[in-house]
This record gives structure tokens, C-alpha cells and sequence, in this order.
């Protein structure tokens, strides 16, 4: 598969997954937002990346272990929403972007002999 179809079936399964996680009633994922979706070139498989706040790891654990349990229905549901001839298996993975860009705006921050972060102020 091309890399453009690639993308172009990563954003619409992002687009969908985000909808439908949205309507889920499980406690351990309300407030999850889905980053991104890598496909494999095969659409095997399809990394999920997400993310929530508090991001600490206990709520990492939840969220994840919620996507887990729901990834059957989740897949069944796209299956209903996106023509393809495969739905990918979902692997669910954190997010740590905003993690590491928060940290490095601590460390520059320090850099700068300025106590507090612009958060704090």
C-alpha cells in the first residue's frame, strides 16, 4: 500500500475511533483523545496512540486497560463505519508527547535561571 493511502486510512481511523471511544460508558476512558493511528502497510495491525490528563501512570493503566476491554467492540464498529476489506487488530499505546515536551519546557526554564514555569505564574 502507498504511503499517501497509508496516512489518508490512519487519519480516518483515527477520526472514527475518536467518535466512538467518545461514546463509550466506561469510567477508565472518558476524556481519552486518540493522537494518532499508524497502519500497518498490510492494515494487519493498528497502532493507537492516546492520550488523557491526569497523565500519571495509574491513569495510564486505566485507560489502557479500558481500551483493551473494548477493543472488540471497537473494531467491530469500524467495521460498520469504513469500507475496507480488513480492519486492522488495534494495539493501543500511550502517548508520551506532551509528557516530553512538558519536561523539556521545565528543563529550559531551569536553563534560564527562572524558577517558575509559565503554568505556575
Amino acid at each position: 500500500m502507498g504511503e499517501r493511502r497509508q496516512r489518508r486510512i490512519g487519519e480516518l481511523l483515527r477520526e472514527e475511533l475518536s467518535a466512538l471511544i467518545a461514546e463509550l460508558k466506561d469510567p477508565r476512558v472518558t476524556g481519552v483523545t486518540v493522537t494518532a493511528v499508524e497502519p500497518a502497510p498490510d492494515l494487519t495491525i493498528a497502532k493507537v496512540y492516546v492520550t488523557a490528563w491526569p497523565t500519571d501512570p495509574t491513569r495510564r493503566e486505566e485507560v489502557l486497560a479500558g481500551l483493551e476491554h473494548a477493543k472488540g467492540y471497537l473494531k467491530h464498529e469500524l467495521a460498520g463505519r469504513v469500507i475496507l476489506r480488513r480492519i486492522p487488530d488495534l494495539v493501543f499505546k500511550w502517548d508520551d508527547t506532551f509528557d516530553r515536551a512538558d519536561r523539556i519546557e521545565r528543563l529550559l526554564w531551569k536553563l534560564h535561571g527562572k524558577e517558575q514555569t509559565p503554568d505556575e505564574s
